[in-house]
């Protein structure tokens, strides 16, 4: 076992410097599938390592789904995984049908995991990359945006979900990538957002980083659009070294990169929170293979050296990186990288983990070396001025299909209702397009109305008013299914216009 150490961990919010203890218990999980073979082939490497901590073992995932816990995680082991800060966990199974949670997102809500990081790297000749040079770390926000899973049925035709980000969730995420790639010795942090279409909430997260990124001088820093920031980092990903961005691109981005590398069997993964944090691969279970004893354990190891170098455990965790990368200079390969011509050794995972193991204490000839320094980092976000907060408004969305769906008809039906109350119809938009009034008789429309109102002396509305507004709509012939107040902050529109607005 790893001796106790303690390591200086400094706040990038306030500059302090506390020390903590490197070497904590953990937790560890083997999974299912193909978890139990690649866990007990990367904890016999850290054994030998010396690097292997003190450990509880939990069973979560497929028996726990099974046995009735919609999350895979008894109560039990819920008390194991918060009373440890760190967490090795082997793939899940999740059973199939409906009824069941995601373990992952379940952890890394309820636990307060917000950075999920993963480097991407070629190894390039050993394993055959299109991009032999590349090193990429995408730094993924890991709790908001779409993946909130807020979703309604709204009308016969319309389904929405909600894209939550927050200005406190942003501000962890960012400076968690600057605080990363300082820490590892990396040069520039690219953003990625849509901001040209999602102006408030992509440009919450672009402001963000505008104003984060001047803090850290010694940096580069720059952003991109997503969608031809992905199409560079597929065509051109030596361009790139930290990636930080949203929940959904994040998520496709590491898929990208992973690939990208040669193999996704070769991606770790680290979860990180203010408290705990926890490491696994990137693949799934592969239950095609389970007890066939050919599992690649390489990306739950990698994973496993991402936990030791956040536990301050660095020279442990570049000792088995580099026994690692030697073990894949020498050729010793499993089955999903194995290839003629520079492939010596055809391995299973116990084999493969014997002959990293053999190769302690060496380092690879012809592909970098590492050499991992510092620890975790701790990030908080800083609290925010509040602003002053007018009320000038509302969206009511309606459900409405009467006859030819005609917005003129609609409009002026509402318009009536409105209008002895002080209000105004500013307009009606369908799938986001300004339809009323001069409207194209070319939109397409459904059956989900955004009803825009406004005060007819222009000035700030009351919550009775809007009641009163909310009374009368509901007497027309549309249906009130949502509503959505419009508001500035210090005089700042809140809410974004409708398209042709």
């Amino acid at each position: 076992m790893a001796s106790t150490a303690f390591r200086p961990v400094r706040d990038p919010s306030t500059g302090n410097v506390s020390l903590m203890n490197s070497s904590p218990r953990i937790t560890v999980a083997r999974g299912d599938g193909i978890g139990p073979e690649i866990m007990d082939a990367t904890l016999s490497i850290l054994d030998a390592a010396g690097a292997l901590p003190d450990y509880d073992l939990v069973e979560i995932g497929e028996h726990a789904f099974l046995a009735g816990h919609t999350s895979g995680i008894p109560e039990e082991a819920w008390d194991t995984i918060r009373r440890n800060p760190v967490f090795l966990k082997a793939p899940i199974t999740t059973p199939q049908g409906g009824g069941y949670k995601s373990l992952n997102v379940t952890i890394r809500k309820s636990l307060n995991l917000f950075a999920n990081v993963r480097p991407s790297q070629a190894y390039a000749p050993a394993v055959p990359s299109p991009h032999p040079e590349m090193d990429v770390v995408i730094v993924r926000e890991n709790e908001e945006d779409l993946y909130a899973g807020i979703e309604h049925r709204q009308t016969q035709e319309v389904t929405q979900v909600l894209k939550l980000i927050t200005r406190p969730g942003t501000e962890r995420i960012v400076r968690y990538a600057f605080e990363y790639a300082r820490a590892h010795g990396r040069r520039k942090v690219t953003c990625m957002t849509k901001d040209n279409i999602m102006k408030l909430t992509d440009g919450l997260f672009h402001q963000v980083f505008r104003e984060i990124a001047p803090e850290y001088p010694d940096l580069e820093s720059e952003h991109q659009i997503i969608d031809i920031g992905t199409a560079r980092l597929a065509t051109e990903p030596d361009a790139f070294d930290v990636i930080v961005t949203l929940n959904l691109y994040g998520d496709i981005l590491s898929d990208v990169a992973s690939q990208l590398t040669g193999s996704v069997g070769l991606g770790g993964s680290s979860n990180v929170g203010e408290r705990h944090a926890m490491f696994e691969a990137v693949h799934g279970s592969a239950p095609d293979i389970t007890g066939q004893g050919i599992a690649n354990p390489s990306g739950l190891l990698l994973g496993a050296v991402q936990m030791l170098v956040h536990m301050g455990e660095s020279e442990a965790g570049s000792r088995i990186m580099n026994a690692w990368l030697r073990t894949l200079e020498d050729g010793v390969h499993t089955g999903d990288i194995h290839g003629e011509g520079r492939s010596t050794r055809r391995v299973g995972t116990q084999d493969f983990a014997a002959a990293v193991i053999e190769r302690l204490g060496e380092e690879p000839q012809v592909l970098r070396p590492r050499r991992y320094s510092g620890g975790g980092i701790r990030i908080t976000a800083r609290p925010m001025p509040r602003q002053v907060k007018t009320l000038e408004g509302i969206d009511i969305f309606t459900e409405w299909a009467d006859g030819d769906r005609n917005p003129d008809r609609l409009g002026k039906e509402l318009q009536a209702a409105a209008a002895p109350l002080g209000w105004k119809l500013k307009m009606l938009t369908n799938r986001g397009v300004k339809v009323y009034p001069d409207g194209f008789p070319e939109t397409f429309l459904t059956d989900h109305w955004r009803c825009r109102f406004l005060r007819q002396d222009e000035g700030d509305a009351t919550f009775l008013q809007i009641v009163e507004l909310l009374a009368a709509v509901g007497g027309t012939s549309a249906e009130v299914i949502k509503t959505e107040h419009l508001y500035r902050f210090d005089g700042e529109r809140g809410y974004s216009l409708g398209q042709g607005e």
